[in-house]
């Protein structure tokens, strides 16, 4: 099957600026729902601990998470769940139905998430400063983070999941498959059309940095083909353009990018990538 990889348009009025939300990691109302354990939360957690999808360990599904997803199914997000999309050593995605169709829902480990992995993405970040080495805090604040980062993506013209809702270390977003399987990553198919390709996801890597961010884990594993779009996924470790380190985490990008599409026989260069993503945004005409 062939693929055109169109473009998302994106109006100029609805680009986000460069202003940073700070993030609020105080308890929610699924911290006080774990705490108190009333009946129907104890009834909820009894049906998803009994769900066969849903037997996995405990560093997952601890008791404040099993909180999240209930608070989560009280607000309308989510009416049943599904089985999971993918399994990682920081988070775990799962299909579930919500009112307006199938989500993804990705809960991100407290107990079992590796703070030498995330530390160089949260030094310098000022959406985390005062937090400290709270391990709840951290991964609280990384999910809100993530949602944050899809938001700005998608403000910036990037095809990204649309983020719907986000509870303490659960983020609920778009769904991006079929009725059998989930999208499949550029890893895992011919690109038919690999000049376009790139253009593509060239062109997302400069519109991210332009709305202030820098993915720091851009490849062909994270980005997939839905409905002929190309998408990125995984934006929980995406840093600001003024973090410390964004300018390392920019180049590896762009390395991964251009050689993963130099394999698909397209003429490109880590330098000539860096130059087109950091170009300066062209000044309103008549400046």
């Amino acid at each position: 099957m062939t693929e055109e990889y169109g473009l998302l348009e994106v109006e100029d009025d609805e680009q986000p600026g460069d202003e940073w939300e700070e993030l609020d990691v105080a308890d929610t109302e699924a911290d006080r729902i774990a705490r108190r354990q009333d009946r129907e939360f104890l009834e909820f957690r009894k049906r998803i601990k009994n769900t066969e999808q849903f037997k996995v360990e405990a560093s997952v599904f601890d008791d404040a998470t099993l909180g999240a997803l209930y608070k989560l199914v009280q607000d309308g997000y989510i009416d049943a769940f599904g089985g999971p999309i993918s399994t990682g050593k920081e988070a775990n995605v799962y299909t579930a139905l919500a009112p307006d169709g199938e989500v993804a829902v990705k809960v991100y480990r407290i107990n079992a998430s590796d703070f030498r992995q995330m530390r160089p993405y949260l030094d310098g970040d000022p959406r985390f400063e005062g937090i400290g080495s709270d391990k709840k805090k951290v991964v609280v604040a990384w999910t809100k983070k993530e949602f944050a980062n899809l938001e700005r993506a998608r403000k910036g013209g990037v095809r990204v999941p649309h983020p719907i809702a986000v509870e303490r270390n659960v983020l609920v977003m778009e769904y991006l498959g079929g009725d059998t399987q989930r999208a499949q990553r550029l890893n895992e198919v011919h690109v038919e059309n690999p000049e376009t390709a790139f253009e593509v996801v060239r062109e997302y890597t400069r519109r991210l940095y332009r709305a202030g961010l820098v993915h720091g884990d851009l490849s062909e594993y994270n980005i997939v083909v839905h409905d002929g779009e190309l998408c990125f996924l995984d934006l929980g470790q995406a840093v600001t353009v003024h973090h410390p380190n964004s300018r390392e985490f920019l180049e590896r990008d762009c390395h991964n990018v251009a050689a993963f599409f130099r394999r698909q026989g397209v003429d490109v260069s880590d330098a000539e990538l860096l130059d087109y993503v950091t170009e300066p945004e062209p000044l309103p005409s008549g400046e």
